[in-house]
């Protein structure tokens, strides 16, 4: 164990070639690291743009990395030579989410914190950065859910003041604003759209079931602004 920690502490980012024992090394730790941060973000990924290969690739990316720490090592001229030939390769995919972004970071830091040999950087910077993601995924932090949605629904027949619709949305809504309002103009419903600020989700269906109620209504459809959808 004196050994192993004695290993981890030396970082030899100058002098000469470095040996075997130390390029497997820095491979090795940089595919377990790399695993981490994979974990990591499939544990806390939320969304419809999950990829499997990307999630490959955050892996492949830190040792890649690491083993290109370790093909330059203090030659200069190696590195210019590799930063020519990295220049040829066009990279064409695009990322939607911010986060992704974020994590192709984390995987670049650690597989050099690991080709350079500082090991006990790319450790402990990556559990550090790991327990980051994990908390603002179980805290949910930055979330902004006013469960806004749309409701459209057909109406025979006026929709005054006194009309059973405007209440029914008061108790049930924060808010509300109809945002359209049309007329078939062939003895049909007159089609209604309105933009809500639900109080209570769980409530839903008692609201759509109080509007089915409503003589002269029909067609009701109540579309919520999931979280999930955000893409």
């Amino acid at each position: 164990m004196d050994k192993l920690w004695q290993l981890l502490e030396d970082t030899p980012v100058s002098g000469g070639p470095f040996g075997v024992q130390t390029v497997l090394l820095s491979l090795l730790l940089a595919f377990v690291l790399g695993q981490v941060l994979a974990w990591v973000y499939y544990l806390t990924h939320s969304g419809l743009s999950y990829s499997r290969s990307y999630v490959q690739s955050l892996i492949l990316i830190t040792v890649v990395v690491a083993m290109v720490m370790t093909v330059i090592g203090n030659n200069i001229i190696t590195a210019f030579g590799l930063m020519g030939a990295l220049a040829i390769v066009r990279f064409r995919n695009v990322m939607k989410d911010t986060r992704d972004i974020a994590f192709v970071f984390c995987a670049l830091v650690v597989g050099m914190a690991t080709g350079s040999h500082r090991y006990l950087t790319a450790i402990v910077g990556t559990i550090f950065l790991s327990l980051i993601t994990l908390y603002l995924f179980w805290t949910d932090f930055g979330a902004h859910e006013p469960h806004n949605g749309f409701l459209r629904f057909g109406l025979r027949g006026p929709l005054g003041a006194s009309h059973p619709v405007p209440g029914i949305l008061r108790r049930f809504c924060t808010g509300f604003t109809m945002i359209s309002m049309q007329d078939s103009g062939f003895g049909g419903p007159a089609e209604y759209a309105y933009q809500i600020m639900i109080r209570d989700p769980a409530r839903n269906e008692a609201l759509v079931a109080e509007l089915e109620k409503v003589e002269g209504i029909e067609n009701i459809s109540l579309t919520l602004q999931e979280k999930l959808l955000e893409v």
